[in-house]
């Protein structure tokens, strides 16, 4: 019998992560890791595929997968196979016996996901990536297990508790792995601030082997690697279509920077609709000129570049600590997302809701490459296909958290400010003049970075109507451009 270690608490202990005012935390060098080993492939042929008839796309699908998708329809572990049924996706958000420890928070008032939010976003479930999902997960051939006598505990670490990823991964990931594993995997969930984290450096810590599965937000990180906050160029994304195509098609190149820089394994993403940024505040923010001044929580550079670029003054804050900051006037705003804010109660502190900065965010988690190495080949697959299986799941309840995020709090009491034209245009301003360009310094373009430019070029670019030239005539060596849209929902 084995037990894969996982993580000292002591030494988490010892690390000061807790930043406020803008001013970051030491950065602990990554140390070298082993590259994660090779993962076997799925044993059954393919599922699911797409040819085409005339103009259209149609999904081909098997026997075998049409009968899956039936016998999961209606609730947990649904899936759309491209027949248009989206009402198979119907039903509750847990599992029932999850409902009395998590309530209704993963759906609606009833707990349930209902078809108009689904239909709200059918692209999701209509997007390559999602089909990806599905013959990865390899729901109709799973990997058998042939270990026998494993103690494997991995000690994940989650943003925090209460925000609603982490409690779906209690609900549904983790119950998943114990089944498949014959209770051979325990993932135990702890928070950042349990631990004391900021999450600044989460990366180093998951790189030097003091974390050994973690939850990695790129905002957090990308002072140490700044490729990772080219998820979060701030006020590029009119809407949250264009961002969830933008980041599904940079995932394989964000998924490389793990496994190069980090040594780690990318595990499964935390898909987070009902994540426009939203400023909670006891000002009404409509114009311009009320942002100026404004002493306002950020959880990145990027979006600190946002904040100042509109006038307010930004100040780097771990969540869990922003609700005293409101309440005692060290802050004017934070800036969350509506179901982050309603988790920590921002309501209680704050007056109105004030946005939007549009956002289908993502943040991945991964698992130190030593850790890793040493799970035997057939759970590292398990591992894998149920993280596809909770990435499939997640998508399917953020139709309905993009609706409840902004419910809930209204319900509790805060104003609804909608952003007035002025402002608006001055947020698209903030993400071509500030947000990219200060992101490409700190990536240390011209020089360095030219295959991160690449990618943003190719496919980021083209979605928001950007593009990174050389101009070695100008101070910083570069310039940005407006392109054409050629790609997602604004194609010219």
């Amino acid at each position: 019998m084995r037990t894969t270690a996982i993580m000292s608490f002591a030494i988490v202990l010892m690390v000061a992560l807790l930043v406020a005012c803008g001013e970051s935390a030491t950065p602990v060098p990554p140390t070298a890791t082993p590259a994660p080993t090779a993962t076997p492939a799925p044993t059954a042929e393919p599922t699911a595929m797409m040819e085409e008839d005339g103009d259209a796309m149609m999904w081909e699908v098997s026997d075998e997968l049409k009968a899956y998708a039936a016998e999961h329809a209606g609730g947990p572990g649904a899936i759309y196979i491209g027949d248009g049924n989206f009402a198979a996706l119907v039903g509750p958000s847990v599992y029932p016996d999850s409902m009395s420890t998590y309530g209704t928070d993963l759906g609606d008032d009833d707990g349930n996901v209902p078809l108009d939010a689904i239909e709200d976003i059918k692209w999701v479930f209509e997007s390559d990536y999602y089909r990806e999902l599905i013959e990865k997960a390899n729901l109709t051939d799973p990997t058998p297990l042939t270990s026998s006598g494993e103690n494997i505990v991995l000690q994940h670490t989650c943003i925090n508790g209460q925000l609603l990823w982490c409690k779906h991964q209690r609900t549904y990931f983790v119950p998943n792995v114990q089944e498949r594993t014959n209770e051979q995997v325990t993932i135990n969930i702890t928070s950042f601030p349990e631990l004391g984290l900021a999450g600044t450096d989460t990366a180093s810590l998951l790189a030097d082997g003091t974390l050994s599965m973690t939850e990695i937000y790129g905002g957090y990180v990308g002072g140490e690697f700044p490729t990772l906050a080219v998820q979060y160029i701030w006020g590029l994304w009119p809407d949250h279509e264009t961002h969830y195509q933008v980041l599904t098609n940079i995932a394989p190149d964000l998924d490389k920077v793990y496994e190069e820089e980090l040594g780690a394994q990318v595990l499964m993403r935390n898909w987070i609709a009902g994540d426009d940024q939203f400023f909670f505040s006891d000002k009404r923010l409509e114009n311009p000129e009320d942002f100026v001044g404004l002493k306002t929580r950020s959880h990145s550079a990027e979006l600190s570049d946002w904040i100042n670029h509109m006038g307010a003054a930004a100040q780097f804050m771990a969540f869990a600590e922003v609700y005293t900051a409101l309440e005692r006037g060290i802050l004017d705003a934070g800036v969350t997302g509506a179901n982050p804010g309603l988790s920590q109660r921002w309501y209680e502190v704050t007056t109105y809701m004030n946005g939007r900065l549009y956002s289908f965010n993502s943040t991945t988690n991964v698992v130190n490459g030593d850790v890793w190495a040493e799970i035997p080949a057939d759970i590292q697959q398990i591992l894998l296909e149920e993280g596809a299986k909770q990435e499939l799941e997640a998508l399917r309840l953020t139709a309905i958290h993009n609706v409840t995020g902004i419910t809930r709090n209204i319900e509790a009491g805060l104003e609804l400010v909608e952003f007035g034209p002025e402002a608006q245009a001055l947020s698209k301003r903030a993400g071509a003049e500030s947000v990219l360009p200060n992101w490409l310094e700190r990536l240390g373009y011209p020089g360095e970075g030219q295959d991160v430019v690449d990618v943003f070029n190719n496919k980021i670019g083209p979605f928001v109507g950007l593009e990174v030239e050389l101009d070695p005539g100008s101070e910083r060596g570069f310039k940005v451009v407006d392109v054409p849209i050629t790609q997602g929902p604004h194609a010219q």
